[in-house]
């Protein structure tokens, strides 16, 4: 990597603390939140986001604080543009490239949207470094995450692409994988999501994204989920960066090792955990809290039900310390909608695994091929005839 250090702009924290007090469930959260909030908006001197947050009511307004931040950006601003004059009419290239890009990053970082997007462009267009042109593509990605917009997500995302294939240094390829395994993650592609953030978990740099332990506790969240449980063991649990943050994320080190455990009473409790204290009150994850436990759910009963052909309703319920009518209700509700594949015996009591025949399967996913190849030959036909 280049001499260059990617600044932390915009303060992604402080998106975090906005979206904190716009969800009411997490009343629990807000005084602490409010404060540091407000903290993070003065010290960037961030008007126009102080602007976004009190029209919310997420902080009441005070107009001697707003007034103070305006008059600190129009100041910073006018020597800006000074700067950025002076190089245009006595200096190179580089200077000119150099002022733009001190101005681009003043407006995304007080989070000025529409300004600091437009300036950032203009920047890149002015910019002759491969590095630095890739860290310009990682800010408007950064831009995009702050805002929750993903129209400017996914369009830098495949910009910051296209210029690591033309020669993207080793830094900046490993802060793209993270940068593209938070993305996904963010739309619930989990399963390429874990690759990319368990790929990036020895090489990881990118603190201006999201900092090392929150990076650790995402890579763990989203790879219980994916992977089979031989690879947990081998590529998350045993993973050095997991075994020495783990002290650190309790919570993260039960809900793993009781699952892989078999430990399903205390597997439960910790999801539990993991529901009210990482992702519910977590920007990124919050929409998917629902799916994603519901999936934790039946990967726990997948993986204890293939352990045995049968098993009673009462051993079931007390391996998960639950009650017999909610396992059965539960189990029922998930045999219907074809995820686990067992039947029960309400009048013996008994849970009955039914492993699909691979033959089946694999019946079922020609038939399903040759459907989308025959769908595809009918649309091609049209055009050409």
């Amino acid at each position: 990597m280049g001499d260059e250090v990617i600044l932390p702009i915009p303060n992604l924290v402080l998106a975090q603390h906005y979206f904190t007090l716009s969800t009411s469930s997490l009343t629990r959260l807000h005084d602490n939140a409010r404060k540091d909030l407000l903290e993070g908006i003065k010290a960037d001197q961030m008007a126009p986001y102080y602007k976004v947050v009190t029209s919310s009511n997420a902080i009441p307004t005070d107009a001697a604080v707003l007034n103070e931040l305006e008059k600190a950006n129009e100041d910073e601003l006018a020597k800006l543009d000074e700067r950025l004059a002076e190089a245009e009419k006595t200096e190179g290239e580089s200077e000119i490239s150099d002022a733009l890009k001190a101005r681009a990053n003043y407006l995304t970082k007080i989070g000025e949207k529409d300004r600091a997007i437009e300036a950032q462009k203009l920047a890149l267009k002015k910019t002759a470094g491969l590095g630095s042109r890739i860290d310009i593509v990682l800010t408007l990605i950064r831009i995009g995450i702050f805002f929750g917009d993903h129209a400017v997500i996914t369009e830098n995302l495949a910009e910051a692409e296209k210029l690591i294939e033309e020669g993207g240094d080793w830094d900046r390829r490993n802060r793209l994988k993270v940068y593209r395994g938070m993305h996904l993650a963010s739309i619930r592609q989990f399963e390429r999501a874990g690759e990319l953030l368990l790929d990036a978990l020895s090489t990881f740099t990118a603190v201006e994204l999201i900092p090392y332990n929150e990076f650790v506790a995402l890579t763990i969240i989203v790879n219980t989920l994916t992977l089979k449980r031989v690879d947990l063991k081998k590529k998350l649990i045993s993973a050095p960066e997991v075994i020495s943050a783990l002290p650190e994320l309790p919570v993260l080190a039960d809900f793993t090792s009781n699952l892989y455990k078999c430990h399903y009473e205390k597997f439960f409790v910790a999801l539990a955990n993991l529901e009210q204290n990482f992702l519910l009150p977590s920007r990124l994850l919050s929409p998917h809290t629902r799916y994603y436990v519901r999936e934790m759910r039946i990967l726990a009963y997948s993986q204890l039900l293939e352990s045995y052909r049968s098993l009673t309703l009462d051993s079931l319920a007390a391996a998960f310390g639950v009650s017999v009518p909610f396992i059965d209700s539960e189990l029922s509700r998930f045999i219907a909608n074809g995820r686990l594949h067992c039947t029960i015996d309400k009048v013996a009591g008994v849970v009955e695994t039914t492993r699909p025949s691979l033959k089946i399967a694999q019946y079922e996913k020609v038939v399903k091929q040759g459907d989308l190849l025959l769908t595809s030959i009918q649309r091609l036909s049209k055009v050409l005839y």
